[in-house]
């Protein structure tokens, strides 16, 4: 005779079949919903979503692009008589409601608020509130030789926090750079570019051959043609020697009528008693259009299209240099409160930016930045702000700035007149901080496209907010209606706020060697050699 508890178990496995439910499930419950995946990221093109945010806004034509030339269709202007359609700048002392700013504690806490708002929402978009944290990885340390001064170089990993889109990763790349020698933390100066290490360390001749052996061995033994190839060439090494390079100062000379190189920036940096950081833009977010669905943009917004207070590319790379300043907050061999930011032509307006929104940069160089950067958008001179809203270049700003390149819109036709904001006001964001801005002459490539007069101009007028700050601005009058930039080679480097265009094509580096001893001075470091203004 069955047990009443052999008994009580079938009876039950009878109610539960009479149910429906198998005694397996009964057993171990139901199973677990499924996760639902993501959405997958929006695939397009640039044109496909710059069309995207011409729809959101209404507009149904933009004025063409500006091309370089100064003949044919939609030729930039490059005639100082008609390059000032707009010719007032909006004042930076000037609250949104007329009001002037007339004490420091004015400034901070209400007008440089409200353009931090302004220029975010008119010209570079939001950060949004949402934007993940990145966690730093050091992945390599590597003792290497800047000319003549041993250095530590560290190659970095930024992870993104993807957990609430695993769909798209990021992975901001950067390498830091200080003397090893250093007797306590140093200045440093951060730079857009390639991540890449300045000189790796090599095996010395008797190691590099320990390798070669090895590897021969290796290749030797894995084919037989390949030990035939080895035995008719009983000499050949796999790996050869790296290239000596060659002090600064050494090479070939100079082409006659041409002043010789200075020195690579780095070597200038590192002789100086400074350190360096390589950050690469474009491991944060893609130099276009088609990229805005990826990258850091893409990842907080879920791999979909941007709207219109959204940040662009400029403003995404300056968040990535904030978050590299957070690492070097971090590294004992940085004095992270002289800590500079640096960048050439859309890098050098990314620089700008990235000094403007984030005041814990001490200084910055700003090479070459133009329209975007230290360029006034109401000039008609070079390049436009049609080229920041066509399919170019408008993935370096917010969807909102397109409305100033609407010829025909729901909101009817503006230009670049009617932006609340300009040039002068980004650059006053970085008073009373260091702030040198750089140009090159147009003969060697600076292009006038990027109007040098202009950035002057916006330079000018934004001077006033340093000495209400206590600081010192270019020493020149306020006057930017008729300010006429300096000599080529005659800095204004007395104040907190410089100007120096250099005989040098589309790069700072000709200026770097009077931005390091006009830093130097501010800074009470000693200067490593005197530079003439």
């Amino acid at each position: 005779m069955p047990s009443p508890l052999r008994m009580l178990s079938v009876v039950a496995a009878g109610l539960v079949l009479a149910a429906g439910v198998s005694p397996l499930a009964a057993q171990f419950g139901p199973p677990p919903p499924q996760k639902k995946l993501p959405p997958p990221a929006v695939n397009w093109t640039a044109a496909q979503d710059h069309q995207n945010m011409m729809d959101q806004l209404g507009i149904k034509a933009l004025r063409p692009a500006r091309n370089a030339a100064t003949t044919g269709a939609n030729h930039a202007n490059y005639d100082e008589a008609t390059a000032n359609p707009y010719p007032n700048l909006p004042d930076a002392l000037t609250m949104d409601n007329g009001a002037k700013v007339t004490t420091a504690a004015m400034w901070t806490n209400q007008r440089r608020p409200q353009l931090v708002n302004d220029l975010s929402r008119y010209m570079y978009g939001f950060v949004p509130k949402n934007a993940p944290k990145v966690t730093w990885t050091v992945t390599l340390v590597d003792h290497e030789r800047v000319g003549f001064t041993p250095v530590i170089a560290k190659v970095l990993n930024g992870h993104v926090d993807n957990s609430a889109y695993p769909l798209i990763d990021v992975d901001i790349q950067m390498v830091v750079v200080t003397p090893e020698n250093a007797k306590g933390p140093v200045p440093l100066l951060m730079m857009f570019g390639p991540a890449t290490l300045p000189a790796p360390a090599q095996p010395n001749p008797e190691q590099l051959q320990t390798v070669n052996n090895a590897l021969r061995a290796l290749l030797a033994n894995s084919d037989p043609a390949v030990k035939a190839i080895l035995a008719q060439y009983p000499a050949y090494a796999p790996f050869q020697p790296a290239p000596r390079a060659l002090p600064p100062g050494f090479g070939r000379p100079a082409a006659p009528g041409t002043p010789p190189a200075d020195p690579p920036t780095i070597n200038q940096l590192i002789s100086a008693g400074w350190g360096f950081a390589r950050i690469n833009p474009g491991s944060i977010q893609a130099d276009n259009g088609a990229g805005l669905t990826r990258g850091v943009i893409g990842l907080v917004n879920h791999g979909q299209a941007r709207h219109p207070d959204d940040w662009g590319a400029l403003r995404a790379w300056a968040w990535g240099a904030s978050r590299g300043l957070d690492y070097l907050e971090t590294d004992p061999a940085v004095n992270a409160k002289e800590v500079g930011i640096e960048g050439v032509s859309r890098y050098g307006k990314a620089a700008l930016v990235t000094e403007a929104f984030d005041q814990r940069f001490y200084m910055g160089l700003i090479g070459s930045s133009g329209e975007g950067g230290a360029k006034p958008s109401r000039r008609n001179f070079g390049e436009s702000t049609t080229n920041l809203t066509s399919t170019g270049e408008y993935h370096w700003m917010a969807g909102n700035f397109m409305k100033y390149g609407a010829s025909e819109a729901s909101f009817g036709p503006k230009n670049s007149g009617d932006i609340p904001v300009d040039a002068n006001d980004l650059i006053a964001l970085c008073a009373p901080r260091l702030t040198f801005i750089s140009y090159g002459i147009p003969a060697l490539g600076d292009a006038q496209w990027l109007d040098q007069q202009g950035s002057y101009m916006a330079t000018v007028a934004a001077q006033p907010v340093w000495r209400l700050l206590g600081a010192k601005g270019l020493g020149v009058p306020d006057d930017y209606h008729t300010a006429t930039m300096p000599p080529v080679d005659h800095g204004l480097l007395d104040g907190q706020l410089a100007w120096r265009q250099a005989t040098q094509p589309h790069t700072d580096a000709r200026n770097v060697k009077y931005f390091i001893a006009w830093a130097d001075g501010f800074m009470g470091r000693p200067a490593p050699a005197a530079a003439a203004r």
